[in-house]
């Protein structure tokens, strides 16, 4: 009994110095708005998600590789909004179009996306609050390179690809079926609109089913439970992501978890509900929310009441 109690603790005390380790590549930054007029909280936590084109870290010979382009900046390809209720019911993930039309502060109306061009993190974070009533609890944000060097850090991901992408912006050429993309592929596949009928609806549909399955084949037991097999894929990873300065490793994790969760079908992910696909702007094509049944969600995500909006 002795010596399995040592064990044990030895082995815990292995898996905690792993994880430890994996929390300190994770970059931290400020993603809080400084502004006064946050709404309250109410039921459960909201975490955004966002996938950025950052180039950062990018060499020239990887952004021919991975055609990125040579944009400076930043802005988001992927905004998703992630709500754990505070009672018994499903977390749910909403994605949220880049091109959605909304009030950014300081900025009148314009395209979701613009506002981290605008601002970074705290300008998104504040345009989704102000929008939904929702308030954020939290900040998990991935770039280019990144994505691409996780999905080649788990030995790709399997994708049932719908039909025939040819999409030179997004640096790909895929044949409809099931196949292992790698993380030139994998970007490619969740950058596209060109290629998609739907454009930037049917890119939503794709980064939700993407996500869904690189969750999976990341979160296994032997990645979790193994001390060694977690500290390297854990570094591997927390270096790829950027966190707000006050989120916790158990958060982070709880909310990684929670979208392994939906990927098992044990939570519903939904796009906002759409009035116009392509409303005419200033800002170029946008998407229009349909108000009334956005307003319904928001409310019931503050609430936790279950979803009218059918996933």
């Amino acid at each position: 009994m002795i010596v399995i109690l040592v064990v044990l603790l030895a082995w815990i005390g292995a898996l905690a110095w792993a994880a430890n380790t994996a929390w300190g590549h994770v970059v931290k930054v400020n993603a809080v708005p400084a502004v006064s007029d946050r709404p309250a909280a109410g039921s459960g936590r909201n975490y955004v998600l966002v996938g950025s084109d950052s180039r950062a870290g990018l060499s020239a010979a990887e952004r021919k590789a991975l055609a990125t382009g040579t944009a400076e900046g930043g802005r988001t390809d992927t905004i998703m909004l992630l709500h754990i209720p505070g009672n018994s019911q499903k977390p749910t993930l909403v994605s949220l179009p880049r091109d959605s039309y909304v009030p950014i502060r300081g900025h009148g109306r314009n395209k979701i996306n613009a506002a981290y061009s605008f601002g970074g993190a705290p300008l998104l974070i504040d345009t989704i609050e102000q929008v939904s009533g929702l308030r954020v609890d939290g900040y998990i944000e991935i770039g280019f390179g990144g994505f691409a060097h996780v999905v080649d850090t788990v030995g790709g991901v399997n994708i049932c690809v719908k039909r025939h992408m040819n999409d030179p912006k997004a640096g790909i050429n895929l044949k409809p079926g099931c196949q292992l993309l790698n993380g030139k592929n994998a970007l490619g596949f969740v950058r596209a609109r060109y290629s998609d009928p739907l454009g930037d609806l049917g890119r939503v549909q794709r980064q939700r089913e993407f996500l869904a399955a690189l969750m999976k084949k990341a979160a296994t037991p032997a990645n979790a439970l193994l001390p060694w097999r977690l500290s390297s894929f854990g570094s591997s990873v927390a270096s790829s992501l950027t966190v707000d300065k006050d989120d916790s490793m158990l958060e982070v994790g709880k909310a990684l978890l929670a979208v392994r969760s939906i990927s098992q079908g044990n939570g519903q992910s939904i796009t906002m509900p759409i009035s116009n696909p392509n409303l005419h702007t200033a800002a170029g094509d946008a998407v229009k929310w349909d108000s009334a049944k956005a307003l319904a969600l928001f409310k019931a995500l503050k609430n936790d009441d279950p979803l009218t909006v059918q996933p």
